[in-house]
């Protein structure tokens, strides 16, 4: 099964903010781009976080997406919203010492998110599509690409997604 995984539009307004579950827009000028990016595999099914900012871009390549809570962001709890300017130092570099456990502002961590991604291949293989496009986020899509061994331990939490640039993975 070949899964085409892309990243939602930038959102309209969250620089310098923590978000994960919260809901803000995408810029719907960037929305063609994303379009573009995967005219070649129109046509496919369609897999979407609930997010509006997903919701956005799957629309446009299929009425409906299929919509997997599975799929969301990191839920970083009492943190989403804030500036990362104003959330604790110590807080950060603690979630940064033991991002597997723990659970940035009271939210998720890392092992639940490689659950919820699992959760959603489990899913596909009952599903058994040959292939399909999935609009996520970054956060899913760099633990898909380190689960699937195209990215290194090292890179698993820090390597650039970019919006609008189809990730191939092979299931």
């Amino acid at each position: 099964m070949r899964l085409i995984l892309m990243r939602h539009p930038p959102v309209a307004s969250g620089s310098g903010l923590c978000y994960g579950r919260l809901d803000l827009p995408c810029d719907s000028a960037a929305i063609d781009a994303s379009v573009a990016a995967l005219d070649g595999w129109r046509g496919l099914p369609v897999y979407s976080s609930p997010a509006q900012r997903c919701l956005a871009l799957a629309g446009r390549l299929a009425a409906p997406p299929i919509v997997w809570p599975s799929l969301q962001e990191l839920d970083f709890g009492t943190w989403e919203g804030r500036r990362w300017d104003d959330i604790a130092r110590s807080e950060i570099d603690a979630w940064a010492a033991d991002i597997w456990h723990y659970r940035p502002g009271g939210g998720e961590n890392a092992a639940m998110l490689r659950s919820r991604w699992h959760e959603a291949i489990a899913g596909w293989r009952l599903a058994a599509p040959e292939a399909a496009i999935v609009v996520t986020h970054a956060g899913p899509i760099r633990m898909a690409l380190a689960e699937a061994g195209q990215l290194g331990a090292a890179e698993r939490w820090s390597a650039p997604i970019a919006h609008a640039r189809p990730y191939i993975l092979e299931l």
